[in-house]
């Protein structure tokens, strides 16, 4: 543990962030993966859980969260697995 007060102060502020992005994190991936399997059904619903998961990814990325080029990708890996299915249905 550090003895000084500005770095015991800083330790406190990087938990606090630490477990505010890894809530974050965790509902990016259950948004993800609602929004895949909404894909593989299919129907209406697929395009709102789409949507979904996209806003909390922009969020994410906004936030500094997770980088917006790994947004960018993981946007874009989604749209296109909706896209395959809507083709082959």
């Amino acid at each position: 543990m550090a003895n000084i007060k500005s770095q015991i102060k800083r330790n406190k502020q990087n938990e606090k962030a630490r477990l505010r992005n890894k809530a974050v994190r965790s509902n990016l991936k259950t948004r993800i993966k609602s929004a895949e399997a909404a894909a593989a059904a299919g129907g209406e619903e697929s395009v709102a859980t789409l949507r979904s998961a996209i806003a909390t990814i922009d969020r994410a990325a906004g936030r500094g969260i997770i980088h917006k080029n790994a947004a960018a990708r993981k946007k874009s890996r989604l749209v296109k697995r909706l896209a395959q299915v809507s083709a082959e249905a």
